[in-house]
């Protein structure tokens, strides 16, 4: 088996190789495997494309056609800085000044990666089918499936600029979140122009210190807008990485700000869908291991399921059988997952193909959450776990609303949900008033 595995090892390191893509971290991560990017990131100076009429693609840098094109970006900006703030397998991103004087952000689309990517998927598919013919039990088609879908979606640019506002419009209410405005007549579908907002990675531990922003404070909020997204209202952005989570002290108010960029890979979850993942969570919680069978078999599970809760939560089956919310994460826990993923890698195979695919984005996105969330040392918190419970509480109330003519089921609807987020707050409460308690009884002897 070892051997085999090595064998796929070394073959999948050819694939990645050969195509030019890139998983999210340098081990294999099986969570992570729900989404791909494609693209060679191209090492020149800043090159922008035709859509703006005075484009770069196709201008050998340093020519007297170079220069006499790169004149003309006076007529649509004031400044503008060549050497991009960053730079990914899609595109690259530079600070403009606007002739309002409006400092903006200017993502670029590297000139070939349309056409690229769709070679990368190509080969990509070609060697795939070559790993499933000499080991049938690594069936990994998905992959092609996922990318041939969300490519075309990552690279229009106008598809971003939507999503950006629909989220910045369903979100408003959160006051602590920060969308860059687009700016629609300087975009395209292979440039899009946005408000410029700087900030530290959300990962960046010594940048919050520096600038007295409250880790658990940005760790919460960040729980709340994903909780909200995922089980409210089904609208995920599925790229939380720390390049695309900024923080800061807003400008205005001094208080702390979470700013999210990247807005072309988003999930739309299905309603039904979406209600068995909200009470597959609130069993999860409570180490209600019936409604983890049920929910988890709704979703596509089967009788896989344990295996299926343990990869959703990355948490050991015993703490799952004990409640996720009341057992605290160790390293020897840690350990043993990540021993078990190699020894379940087929099993893994054989459910990540069985789930729907809304799955597979959410699966990355948990991830890369609980990526962020260690790093800050405010894993498993009680307050993340609150904040789900909260949002699955008022989206399956909601649901129940839409399914009823009666205004008196309604008004039992509406209390009962209003009671539950009340026992909710209570508990809440409690956890601050003991975590009070514990601060102030050193200090009181």
């Amino acid at each position: 088996m070892a051997n085999r595995l090595l064998k796929v090892s070394s073959l999948a390191t050819a694939v990645l190789a050969s195509s030019g893509l890139y998983l999210y971290s340098s081990h294999l991560d099986l969570s992570d495997l729900s989404v791909i990017r494609f693209g060679r990131a191209v090492a020149t100076t800043a090159v922008i494309s035709y859509d703006y009429l005075t484009a770069f693609r196709h201008v050998e840098n340093g020519t007297d056609e170079y220069w006499h094109l790169k004149s003309k970006l006076s007529e649509l900006f004031l400044s503008f800085e060549e050497k991009p703030q960053g730079a990914a397998s899609l595109a690259q991103v530079h600070k403009a000044v606007l002739h309002d004087g409006k400092t903006v952000a200017v993502k670029i689309q590297h000139p070939k990666v349309q056409k690229q990517s769709a070679n990368d998927i190509l080969v990509m598919e070609v060697l795939l089918k070559a790993v499933h013919w000499l080991f049938p039990d690594f069936a990994l088609m998905w992959l092609v499936e996922e990318a041939k879908k969300n490519m075309p979606l990552e690279l229009d640019f106008l598809n971003e600029g939507r999503n950006a506002e629909k989220v910045a419009d369903m979100l408003a209410h959160f006051h602590f979140l920060k969308i860059p405005m687009i700016h629609w007549n300087l975009s395209t579908k292979r440039i899009l122009t946005m408000e410029f907002a700087d900030g530290g990675q959300v990962n960046d531990r010594d940048y919050m210190q520096t600038h007295g922003i409250n880790v658990n404070e940005i760790s919460e909020n960040l729980g709340k807008m994903y909780s909200e997204m995922i089980f409210v209202h089904g609208f995920v952005h599925c790229d939380p990485h720390p390049g695309n989570v900024l923080v800061r002290k807003c400008p205005q108010t001094k208080k702390n700000e979470i700013v999210l960029l990247d807005h072309g890979l988003y999930q739309v979850l299905q309603p039904d869908f979406r209600l068995n993942y909200c009470q597959l969570w609130q069993a999860l919680i409570k180490g209600d291991m019936s409604g983890v069978e049920r929910y988890s078999r709704r979703l596509g599970a089967g009788d896989l399921y344990p295996l299926f809760a343990c990869v959703l939560t990355a948490r050991s089956w015993k703490a799952v059988n004990a409640g996720i919310s009341s057992v605290p994460v160790t390293r020897s826990e840690d350990i043993e997952i990540r021993t078990n993923a190699g020894l379940y890698l087929p099993q893994i195979s054989d459910l990540l193909n069985r789930v729907p695919r809304q799955m597979l984005l959410l699966l990355k996105t948990n991830d890369l959450l609980r990526g962020i969330e260690t790093t800050l040392q405010t894993r498993a918190s009680s307050s993340s776990f609150i904040n789900m419970s909260r949002c699955c509480i008022r989206a399956i109330a909601r649901h129940k609303r839409t399914k009823t003519q009666s205004r008196r089921r309604r008004v039992q609807i509406t209390l009962a949900e209003s009671l539950s987020l009340w026992k909710l707050y209570m508990y809440e409460l409690f956890l601050w008033l003991k975590g009070s308690m514990t601060i102030l009884m050193p200090l009181l002897h």
